[in-house]
């Protein structure tokens, strides 16, 4: 049986001053206490999505008298990652369809791929054949490169 000294680094560590500040002053680790409050006010929940995010527009889909149509926006599960909107809730974030995906029967067009992440930064990034940092040696140039000189 294991001790608790053993037990304690795998514990999850609850640092209630470090998620305080961390809504106040980032946007991207989820809604910050003023997008809270504003969703709270004015905001009415459309539907979620199999990511998690969560979608809202005006309560009762009023139009705005500034923007002269109704507010729609996105609540992210997590980190605020734009790539994670399917684009059927695209569509209607950005007002293409006026019908929210759980009001009707969407089906994905054939063209419709599903959700790859953006792995720029990792090592599972796309590294072409000549890239520096791609694996193995990079090829030598094949003659066909002619420098330019000025004058010519």
């Amino acid at each position: 049986m294991a001790s608790t000294a053993e037990l304690l680094p795998l514990l999850p560590v609850k640092r209630p001053m470090k998620a305080f500040l961390t809504r106040v002053f980032t946007w991207w680790n989820g809604q910050t206490f003023g997008t809270q409050f504003w969703t709270w006010l004015y905001g009415e929940l459309v539907g979620e999505d199999e990511f998690g995010n969560r979608y809202y527009r005006t309560r009762g889909g009023r139009i705005d008298p500034t923007l002269h149509f109704e507010r729609r926006w996105v609540i992210y599960n997590g980190y605020a990652d734009p790539t994670t909107v399917p684009p059927s809730w695209h569509g209607w974030l950005h007002h293409t369809v006026d019908i929210p995906p759980t009001d009707e029967t969407y089906r994905a067009r054939a063209w419709q791929k599903p959700h790859r992440p953006n792995l720029t930064g990792t090592p599972a990034a796309y590294r072409p054949s000549g890239s520096t940092l791609a694996q193995g040696r990079r090829p030598k140039a094949t003659g066909d490169y002619k420098p330019w000189t000025p004058g010519r």
